[in-house]
């Protein structure tokens, strides 16, 4: 297995975030990722947010072995061309390691403060789809023209292209069991979830469905899932901390209880075991549920006494 970290850009300074990620890859992460919001998701205290996208290239500067990305951009927020231009440039910055996350777009509040359009989530959705087309095509082609339902592009060149052949690794973001897996199933090199081995377990059988109807090799396609770490061995503690991730995350307790790797070392190493049985290849723990020094060492806790038994 490969296990990453992924850092919210909201409540933390750049400081912090620079610490936190050369911390990472010195101790021997296999990967680290930012998101892509521009405002919380909640009604309370504001946080400063800084954008995922100038962060990630200033990391890309100051890292040398980490795969670095984003889980996930919103497919909403810049036009899939754009997209394509700045990833590749990103590749070239970190000398190809660059993996781009791609979800469809969730968060409905930053889409009405900023007036970007929200659309249905068919929509949405479709616009992935085409989306993945354009990226890969400008990443891969000397120029490319397409017509869809929602982007056209007219001999458009993209150069320099991206360090990495054929091209960079694109991850699509997402569970939606109908519409969402299968756009993994025809584009990803990579899907990613939020879920345990039990989510992942579903999730991973659908997505092989969805491959035999497109006739592709699901072994082609890493999985990776997320989960929140707390290492404690009190267990009034561990409860407790899969309470908050329930409520910030809006999930139920049972799927709070999958999610989260709350408990002992010995505990969390055999979650961990559940997870790879299930079909998961790449573990992300995020990094925004404990303060950053109770971060730091649970992280340093897990690279160094769970993560050895499952490389």
């Amino acid at each position: 297995m490969r296990f990453g970290i992924f850092t919210s850009m909201g409540g933390i300074t750049w400081p912090e975030i620079r610490s936190l990620w050369t911390e990472a890859e010195d101790r021997g992460w296999d990967a680290a990722c930012v998101t892509d919001h521009f405002m919380p998701n909640t009604g309370g205290a504001e946080v400063p947010v800084h954008e995922g996208w100038s962060v990630l290239c200033a990391l890309a500067a100051l890292t040398s072995r980490i795969q670095i990305g984003t889980i996930v951009l919103g497919n909403t927020y810049r036009h899939p061309a754009v997209v394509a231009k700045m990833a590749a440039e990103c590749d070239i910055i970190s000398e190809g390691r660059l993996l781009l996350g791609l979800g469809a777009g969730w968060q409905e509040n930053e889409h009405l403060a900023y007036g970007i359009p929200y659309y249905t989530v068919p929509e949405r959705l479709a616009r992935l789809d085409e989306a993945c087309h354009v990226i890969r095509s400008l990443w891969t082609q000397s120029r490319t023209d397409y017509s869809g339902q929602f982007y056209r592009l007219a001999n458009a060149p993209l150069e320099p292209k991206p360090v990495q052949s054929p091209h960079p690794e694109l991850m699509i973001g997402g569970g939606g069991e109908r519409v969402t897996l299968r756009i993994a199933a025809r584009h990803a090199d990579h899907w990613n979830v939020w879920g345990g081995p039990r989510i992942l377990s579903r999730k991973i059988g659908i997505l092989e469905q969805h491959c035999a109807s497109l006739g592709r090799d699901p072994a082609s396609i890493r999985r990776s899932a997320n989960m929140a770490l707390c290492l404690t061995g009190d267990a009034a503690e561990a409860a407790a901390f899969r309470t908050r991730f329930a409520a910030r995350m809006r999930r139920s307790a049972g799927d709070a209880e999958d999610i989260c790797l709350a408990g002992s070392i010995d505990h969390v190493r055999e979650r961990v075991g559940a997870l790879e049985a299930a079909g998961v290849d790449t573990l992300f723990v995020p990094t925004m549920f404990q303060p950053l020094e109770s971060v730091r060492e649970d992280l340093s806790r897990f690279i160094e006494e769970v993560a050895p038994s499952f490389r």
